[in-house]
């Protein structure tokens, strides 16, 4: 679609008649909405209307109301709720013919419905295993969750969301020292404001969530769940989890922000981090090196900072797999020094544990990347990062379709972070180790649309179209490789991997040959 529907900024650039239409539509996703039906309820004729939806949306009204159907049975499905049948999910959201909506579904979404949902037993799996008390350290960014704003009858089910989110919260790391968020319920000195309501009842329920920074007013996220609220089966913490995950990214970034708007004198660790971390994300050469620079002042000042370190020991790890690095068995060292000492500061930051795995795996050490990224995940169940993590690793085992299914939990939980392309990037090279190479040149090509200076990419993105046959695409991949690594060599990319299977690299290899990449 040319807009996000769901997303209340982008609907309020909309003229007045299509938000009424928009809002029919998703108040009655079932019933075979006419264009004169829809007209009469944006009170203007059909011909006005259809002209508006191709001018704004660039499509008619029926095409829209078919996305926002498939949305609708999507968001159903990615709830993971249990006893979910598809064939229900399909008939409540209007598709009732079942074996078009499978169809379409995977055109759509490159899963059947069945996969979508599988994959929320696994994640619900990890999230149901985490300790229900968990008592977050102190120096952490604080939140105020006031009461969610709810009918009376609703009040008691606002409640008990609200706690669940708290607790969410409070496990979620966000890339700063301590672990976790402070939740309060008083109004006071809270950096950030997460508000709630909800509306309906059953089907037509909805509960929205707005989180903003409480000294500019900013919006920073949003999450939305249309649905049954109330029903004994809904696993709350699944959904508490999944709205903790949502608002992360804008929590991280503002905490960034923060940092970088204070003066260069009143830096402290925790800040020096922070500027490092879109820095560390970039993955590329420039942020690697800034990155390095703030990372290595955070530790002359605090030789124990837990995030500094493993986000050193990462960025070291990126200069080798990378090739940013002049001297890449001198930066393999660092990192791996690094890497040991944050193993031993970490404790139970989840955020700075799913760094640490990132480390780990760059540096050739699975079994123990395993270990920390597994305990990420039972400390929050809800982090991306750990999750995307946990993909790779079974990518650099050789099980694509488990690393795939990790993947996609990460982009289902969180699809605007920073590092949802390398989970793109990962989704191509299992595609790529299961021998399906148009799906991986399609899903490589994907993360570098999202992240175009990741020009690495085209090590694997080439091959993949070496094999699938396409030529013409091939040469384009691996010129732009060449244009930015002139003197990269088929023998530097093979130092530079990390730790893929043997069949798997001597395909990549021996495709690279193919093109001219000289040995």
């Amino acid at each position: 679609m040319t807009a996000d529907l769901s997303d209340a900024s982008n609907a309020r650039l909309l003229p007045r008649s299509i938000r009424r239409a928009l809002e029919a539509m998703h108040a009655d996703v079932e019933r075979e909405w006419s264009v004169a039906d829809l007209a009469a309820a944006a009170a203007v004729s059909g011909r006005t209307l259809q002209r508006q939806f191709r001018e704004f949306l660039d499509k008619t009204p029926g095409a829209v109301l078919r996305d926002i159907r498939f949305e609708r049975a999507r968001r159903t499905l990615l709830r993971g709720l249990p006893n979910t049948r598809i064939m229900e999910v399909a008939l409540g959201c209007g598709l009732p013919h079942f074996g078009r909506f499978s169809v379409e579904y995977r055109r759509r979404y490159g899963e059947t419905p069945s996969q979508t949902l599988q994959r929320q037993a696994v994640l619900t799996g990890a999230i149901t295993a985490m300790p229900r008390v968990y008592s977050a350290a102190a120096g952490r960014p604080t939140l105020l969750l006031g009461a969610i704003e709810a009918s009376p009858d609703s009040n008691e089910l606002a409640r008990s969301i609200a706690d669940d989110v708290a607790t969410a919260l409070t496990r979620a790391g966000i890339a700063v020292t301590r672990a976790g968020i402070a939740v309060t319920r008083q109004p006071g000195s809270a950096g950030y404001h997460l508000a709630g309501d909800i509306r309906g009842r059953g089907r037509d329920a909805r509960l929205a969530f707005r989180l903003t920074e409480a000294e500019t007013g900013r919006h920073l996220a949003a999450y939305r769940v249309d649905g049954p609220l109330d029903d004994d089966a809904t696993p709350g913490e699944h959904l508490a989890a999944r709205i903790a995950a949502a608002l992360q990214p804008g929590l991280r970034q503002a905490e960034i922000d923060r940092a970088c708007r204070k003066p260069d004198a009143d830096l402290s660790p925790d800040d020096l981090a922070l500027r490092a971390m879109p820095h560390v994300l970039s993955l590329n050469a420039e942020g690697n090196a800034r990155a390095l620079d703030l990372l290595e002042r955070a530790m002359d000042r605090d030789p124990d900072h837990a995030l500094a370190t493993a986000l050193a020991a990462w960025t070291y790890g990126q200069r080798v797999v990378y090739h940013f690095a002049q001297t890449p068995a001198e930066d393999r060292a660092r990192g791996s020094a690094l890497a040991r000492k944050a193993q031993a500061l970490a404790g139970g930051d989840a955020s700075a544990l799913a760094v640490l795995g990132n480390a780990l795996t760059f540096l050739h050490d699975l079994d123990t990347a395993d270990v920390v990224i597994r305990k990420a995940l039972a400390c929050d169940g809800g982090s991306a990062w750990a999750w995307s993590r946990s993909g790779w690793i079974d990518v650099y085992r050789g099980e694509a379709d488990s690393a795939i299914e990790r993947f996609k939990i990460a982009l289902d939980l969180a699809p605007n972070d920073p590092l949802a392309f390398n989970s793109m990037v990962g989704i191509g090279c299992a595609q790529f180790g299961a021998g399906r190479y148009a799906e991986a040149a399609w899903w490589q090509r994907r993360a570098l649309m999202e992240h175009p200076t990741a020009t690495w990419i085209h090590r694997t993105m080439c091959p993949a179209y070496v094999l699938v046959g396409a030529e013409a695409e091939a040469q384009r991949s691996v010129t732009a490789l060449r244009q930015h690594y002139p003197e990269l060599t088929v023998s530097e990319v093979q130092q530079g991997l990390p730790p893929l299977p043997r069949a798997y690299c001597d395909l990549v290899f021996d495709a690279l040959h193919t093109v001219g990449l000289p040995s």
